[in-house]
């Protein structure tokens, strides 16, 4: 019988200590398999910072550095200069890479740094408790604001990527979900092709996935993944908000 579908190369033979309805699972293998399809594993380079994907390095079977909260894309930075050849990303979680490491990032990004960076967006900060993050939405409860999120008081939920479209440097930004097949499918295509911009010499790519996160935001993982639908990415549309790479649809992915 053929085999249609296996564990990827990738990603090494460990048990995810995420938990239950958690989207970082999903997305480390959509991450591994993109590797494994563009044959780079040899030449990956990964730097994940704080945040719940810190044992990343557990996870992923490829060269894996580590970065200090909200540095990720500055220590990636450093590796991809130092070392051209190798294919380097980073993976962050909301709270890192749009709270102390937004200078990081806006700089990065339009410094054209040939990275490929993985946002994974939940909208709290999951690995600390569920304290208010960047990307809360307003009205969103949280251990730091138990009564809501208000505009007035905390600002409105930052869309860091949309503000990276307008960094000369980006070259593509993609925003997914990964809370249905058809969702998982479409977010692997992006990442894929974050990946192949990089491998194209052209700029900064970064993909931002809305992810679920059933235990901080106090729901079962059904009722998460429909809530992304129905809530989220009405603040945060999902779509390509930015893409320069002039390629065919053979090429990467995207719509």
């Amino acid at each position: 019988m053929k085999q249609v579908f296996k564990t990827p190369q990738s990603l090494k033979p460990a048990i995810f200590h995420y938990c239950p309805g958690c989207g970082h699972s999903i997305i480390h293998r959509l991450v591994a398999e993109a590797i494994d399809e563009l044959g780079i594993r040899e030449r990956c380079i990964g730097v994940p910072p704080a945040g719940c994907a810190v044992l990343a390095y557990n996870y992923f079977d490829v060269d894996m550095g580590e970065a200090p909260h909200g540095r990720a894309l500055a220590v990636a930075t450093g590796i991809k200069r130092v070392l051209p050849d190798r294919v380097v990303f980073t993976y962050q979680g909301d709270g890192d890479i749009a709270a102390i490491g937004t200078a990081e990032t806006i700089h990065a990004a339009n410094r054209g740094e040939k990275i490929t960076a993985i946002f994974v967006n939940n909208a709290t900060y999951g690995m600390t408790g569920g304290q208010m993050a960047p990307t809360t939405l307003v009205g969103m409860g949280s251990t730091t604001t138990p009564k809501g999120r208000v505009a007035a008081r905390d600002g409105a939920p930052l869309d860091l990527t949309q503000m990276l479209a307008v960094a000369k440097g980006s070259v593509y930004l993609e925003r997914v979900t990964v809370n249905s097949p058809q969702a998982i499918k479409k977010a692997g295509k992006a990442i894929k092709k974050a990946f192949q911009v990089q491998l194209d010499g052209l700029g900064f790519a970064l993909v931002e996935v809305l992810s679920p996160c059933p235990t901080n935001w106090k729901m079962s993982p059904v009722d998460s993944f429909k809530w992304i639908d129905s809530t989220m990415a009405q603040v945060f549309p999902l779509g390509v908000i930015k893409d320069e790479t002039g390629y065919q649809e053979a090429k990467g992915g995207g719509e």
